[in-house]
């Protein structure tokens, strides 16, 4: 079954566009061998640079998922320092500092290496889950190297702990009694949680939307079991590298000050977020994106899609894309700043 969703995938990948790329390799990056995939049937479409989440979960696994896509932008994906290839290449005490920061460095420093290989003057940001820590850090920093932020799977402030109570809210429906009391024991505060709280959590969190694909059974797993680009040995250091990274992460992640940012982004700024996300849900991100000042804002729900929404409904996030990011990148314009209508007209 692997090898033959393997040779599947392979026809799939297959690029045979004349002014097309499909390049994997090691680039220099903040003084390491970085693994940087770039994908795309035109060189000359807008850009997508994707930061991973987890921390540590490599999403260049999804490139058959996201074939489709290149036909309209190039793809940028890196396994982030201590992740996935990166973390194989360097090894443990080859990583150097782990930090958002420094990802968010790191992240800065691809762009720019991407822009000049391609002959282009920004890239699209997208931070996905985890991944969009270093991403507002990034868009912030050095917007100059952006058309566009995108979050999706979007951390947020949560000051209020909304994400703690629809959690619970959540798992009392779906009658989950264990993780019920599990999240009643750790309690809403996450500068209280270990790393093993966190996740026993996610563990039972995952369980609960029933009605869109699971994260880790019907998107994860099944990407890296048949991607022709990962070995076994490959799949091995994945799996290392995620809970390395998290080792190095999880404080910072769950303690994140987000004040230090401010509000203002001298960028356009998106989120798209899946309607039933209950790792980071919308609530929370809705929060976050209305108080966000920029010169252009919009805010979309990917419909029956929970965590990782451009893997679980990736046409549909595509389309997203297509409609409300793209032109900036092939037509680049002044455009006013959002009202606050824009998230009630979504959510309603």
């Amino acid at each position: 079954m692997r090898k033959r969703n393997q040779r599947k995938n392979v026809h799939i990948l297959h690029m045979q566009a004349p002014n097309g790329i499909a390049e994997s390799e090691y680039v220099q990056i903040g003084g390491i061998d970085q693994w940087i995939t770039i994908r795309g049937e035109d060189r000359t479409n807008p850009v997508l640079l994707f930061l991973h989440g987890g921390p540590g979960s490599t999403y260049s696994i999804f490139a058959a998922m996201l074939r489709p896509w290149e036909k309209d932008f190039t793809i940028v994906q890196r396994d982030q320092r201590g992740t996935g290839k990166t973390f194989r290449k360097n090894g443990n005490s080859g990583c150097g500092t782990i930090t958002f920061d420094r990802i968010a460095q790191d992240g800065i420093e691809v762009a720019q290496h991407v822009c000049q290989k391609l002959g282009q003057d920004k890239v699209i940001l997208i931070g996905s889950s985890a991944g969009s820590l270093p991403g507002i850090l990034m868009a912030a920093r050095r917007p100059d190297l952006f058309h566009a932020y995108v979050g999706t799977d979007q951390n947020s402030p949560d000051s209020t702990r909304l994400a703690h109570r629809l959690a619970l809210d959540a798992m009392r429906e779906a009658r989950m009694d264990k993780g019920v009391r599990w999240l009643e024991q750790m309690g809403p505060d996450p500068s209280r949680w270990t790393l093993p709280d966190l996740d026993k959590r996610n563990r039972f969190m995952v369980k609960v939307p029933q009605q869109v694909p699971n994260m880790i059974m019907d998107l994860i797993l099944p990407a890296l079991l048949a991607s022709p680009e990962h070995t076994f040995r490959d799949i091995i250091d994945v799996f290392k590298g995620m809970n390395f990274s998290l080792e190095h992460l999880f404080r910072e992640m769950v303690t994140f000050d987000y004040n230090k940012l401010g509000n203002r982004f001298a960028l356009p700024f998106f989120i798209f977020q899946g309607e039933s996300d209950i790792i980071t849900p919308v609530a929370p991100a809705a929060a976050f994106f209305e108080k966000i000042e920029a010169p252009h804002k919009e805010f979309a729900l990917i419909r029956n899609a929970g965590h990782l929404a451009c893997f679980a409904q990736p046409e549909q996030f595509l389309a997203e894309l297509n409609r409300r990011v793209r032109p900036l990148a092939v037509k680049p314009q002044d455009l006013p700043l959002s009202g606050p209508s824009t998230i009630a007209a979504v959510l309603q």
